[in-house]
């Protein structure tokens, strides 16, 4: 009967808060303000920025958007942990090498010591135009680190192929066994304009691409290359791609939300799970984060959960001061810290776990420490590795964009937004946090209980999760049904938390019970000695 009980206890988690996140800000001499830009990391741990904009949120006139000269026309390298940073000019590269790594919104991912740059979008004096970028590009980061603070030449380090399979921008990019995925994003071509008017062309790529690189430092090449297209669900860029570890144990990734729908310029409340098989759609809402941040994945494998939380950017909706959900359609920059966690069942629910510190985040990378017992794989954080009662540094939250208002789009006349260059460390702590969750638009609809220590001796902590309803009642029953113990939950959706004091009890199997309505659910635990 003991094992049974302990069975139950750990097959309900939909209550638990498992951790909360800090940030701590951290200001290095000389780090540039940055959004939008392409990085990678040394074995020793510093870091690679390349590209993005010097400036704040685009602004609306077709010739005053992404102006050339905010341009990042530097390579930076920075070593957070001395608070250092050297810079390097682009302009001893080949110009179609400086050209697109002055672009915005690349892809890119790195793969051992190469990082691999795909398309993105910015002015080429060649095209004398605006364009999205056709180019695979590879350079080796070690290398190009050493070069850089030494004063050598950094050409070497830099190889690249014309491809226009990778002639993306806003889209992103990933990596399993041995496959790139570049997922989303559009070709833009020419000045940006949303006030109409045949400045520009966009079409947006609406597929999964999958394929091998081939890269022998002599030869570099594109082989095994597929595609998925779906218009209707596969229509999104400047979305968060995270990678993932879905409940069935399969590693693949999630493209959350995104802009925008085709019919309106709102963003996706839906996301798409990419598998090395396929992809499924996400009929879930989500509601708090819905462009490109900062982010980071953790996996808690006791509970087979898997949580993604997202900092700051931009969202359609956001929670006030009372916890109510608000629309606000203009999409404005929020300070919203989420958490979107995936249960057993492939059920998600979203939680709101604190806030940032101004209005930051969008257009903003989290770059991972280097620890390879805290990350698998290097990108998703093992929650299980973490000591109970301790704070972890995991990362740091690097650039974006820093608004002085919530909705600035239709005003900006570019002194409302900035790119940040503080640096943000990011500390995880194993407790329990005090997460809102938004259940506003998503009610739970299945009672879900987590009790524990089991087998109980003195206090038993009781977490829920409740569907909506009136009234609510907890119970106490012994093995006859005779009730020992009876206690009104009122007006409670969502997690609800509860101590009782079971001294009075017996040794012996006890059934916890909660009864609201049409919904009724029970746990065993054993009371002992």
């Amino acid at each position: 009967m003991r094992w049974v009980a302990i069975v139950l206890v750990w097959g309900v988690v939909w209550a638990q808060q498992p951790f909360s996140v800090q940030l701590v800000p951290v200001n290095i001499p000389g780090m540039p303000g940055l959004q939008s830009f392409a990085w990678g990391k040394t074995k020793d741990g510093k870091w690679i920025l390349i590209g993005g904009r010097r400036d704040g949120l685009h602004l609306r006139s077709p010739f005053d958007s992404f102006d050339p000269a905010f341009n990042n026309k530097d390579i930076f390298l920075v070593d957070v942990k001395n608070q250092q940073v050297w810079s390097v000019p682009l302009s001893s590269l080949p110009t179609s090498i400086q050209e697109q790594l002055q672009s915005t919104n690349m892809q890119f991912y790195q793969r051992d010591s190469i990082l691999y740059i795909v398309g993105g979008y910015g002015y080429s004096a060649s095209a004398a135009d605006h364009i999205t970028f056709p180019y695979l590009t590879a350079i080796h980061v070690d290398s190009l680190a050493y070069a850089i603070m030494n004063g050598l030449p950094i050409q070497p380090y830099f190889r690249q192929i014309q491809d226009s399979r990778m002639q993306v921008t806003g889209g992103q990019m990933g990596y399993l066994d041995s496959v790139f995925y570049l997922c989303g994003g559009q070709v833009f071509m020419g000045r940006y304009n949303p006030m109409g008017g045949p400045t520009f062309s966009q079409q947006y790529v609406e597929e999964i691409r999958k394929f091998k690189i081939v890269d022998t430092q002599d030869t570099l090449y594109i082989t095994d290359y597929t595609t998925i297209l779906d218009p209707a669900n596969l229509h999104r860029r400047d979305y968060n791609m995270v990678p993932q570890i879905f409940p069935d144990g399969t590693k693949g990734f999630t493209m959350f939300t995104g802009v925008f729908q085709h019919n309106a310029d709102l963003p996706f409340l839906n996301s798409v799970d990419v598998f090395p098989n396929g992809y499924q759609v996400v009929n879930h809402n989500l509601y708090l984060s819905h462009y490109h941040s900062a982010k980071i994945a953790v996996y808690d494998s006791i509970y087979n959960t898997m949580h993604t939380v997202f900092f700051g950017g931009i969202a359609q909706y956001y929670l006030d001061d009372n916890g109510n959900l608000v629309k606000n359609d203009s999409v404005p920059f929020v300070r919203t810290i989420s958490r979107v966690t995936r249960f057993p069942n492939w059920q998600l629910q979203e939680y709101k776990i604190g806030e940032m510190p101004d209005l930051i985040g969008a257009s903003a990378e989290f770059i991972p420490v280097s620890n390879d017992t805290l990350f698998i794989h290097g990108e998703i954080i093992h929650l299980n590795r973490i000591p109970s009662d301790t704070s972890v540094l995991v990362g740091y939250i690097v650039g974006g964009i820093r608004s002085t208002a919530p909705n600035i789009f239709w005003t900006n006349d570019g002194t409302q937004s900035s790119a940040s260059s503080t640096i943000y460390a990011v500390y995880l702590s194993k407790d329990s946090s005090q997460a809102i969750p938004v259940h506003y638009q998503e009610p739970v609809r299945t009672i879900a209980i987590k009790i524990y220590p089991n087998p109980v001796r003195d206090k038993l902590q009781v977490e829920l999760l409740l569907p909506p309803e009136n009234t609510y009642t907890l119970q106490i029953v012994d093995a006859s049904g005779k009730i020992l113990l009876r206690k009104p939950l009122q007006n409670y959706v969502g997690p609800y938390k509860e101590t009782l004091d079971l001294r009075f009890l017996r040794q012996g199997v006890y059934f916890l019970e909660i009864v609201g309505g049409s919904h009724k659910k029970s746990i065993t635990f054993v009371k002992a000695e």
